[in-house]
C-alpha cells in the first residue's frame, strides 16, 4: 500500500479514497468484518468521538481561533475517522457517494429555494407552510418578502 498523498495539486477524491480503503481493509483480511451493519456501527461510534471534542465547549467560533494545535490534530483525526467509515460504508454498499452527494445537493436546492430559505434555518417542510399562512405567496409559492428568521435546525 502506497502513503502518498494521491492528487496533491488536486485535493483527494472519494475515489482515491474509496480504493485506499478497500486495499488497507483487503491486506489486513477484513473485508470478513466489513458488513454495512458492523460498517455502521463503527461510523456512529465514531461520531460519538468526534461529538466528545465539542462537549462542554458552548459554539465555537468558525476556523477555531482559541483551540491549541494538538486539539485541531485531534478534530482532523476523528473527522477523518468518519469520513473513512463513511466512504467505505458506501462502497460496501454499492452507493457511488459523490454521485450520490451532487444528486443530494440538487435535491436540497429544490427544498430550499433561495428567495424562501436564504438566511432562514427553517425546514423545508416550514418554508412554504409559515409563507402560506402569512398569504405572502402568490400562485408560485415564492414570497415577495422576506421571511422571518427562525432559531429551529434544518
Amino acid at each position: 500500500m502506497t502513503t502518498g498523498v494521491a492528487g496533491k495539486e488536486g485535493g483527494v477524491t472519494l475515489e482515491h479514497l474509496r480504493k485506499r480503503t478497500a486495499e488497507f481493509a483487503k491486506e489486513r483480511d477484513w473485508d470478513q468484518f466489513h458488513s454495512p451493519r458492523n460498517l455502521l456501527l463503527a461510523l456512529v461510534g465514531e461520531v460519538g468521538e468526534l461529538s466528545e471534542i465539542f462537549q462542554w465547549k458552548g459554539e465555537v467560533p468558525r476556523g477555531l481561533p482559541d483551540w491549541k494545535e494538538e486539539e485541531k490534530q485531534h478534530l482532523g483525526e476523528e473527522l477523518s475517522d468518519v469520513l473513512l467509515y463513511l466512504v467505505r460504508l458506501s462502497d460496501i454498499c454499492g452507493i457511488d457517494l459523490g454521485k450520490a452527494a451532487l444528486h443530494k445537493l440538487e435535491l436540497n436546492a429544490i427544498k430550499y429555494p433561495v428567495m424562501l430559505s436564504k438566511g432562514s434555518s427553517k425546514k423545508y417542510t416550514q418554508i412554504n407552510v409559515a409563507e402560506n399562512e402569512n398569504g405572502n405567496c402568490g400562485a408560485t409559492g415564492i414570497s415577495n418578502s422576506d421571511s422571518s428568521k427562525s432559531n429551529s435546525g434544518v
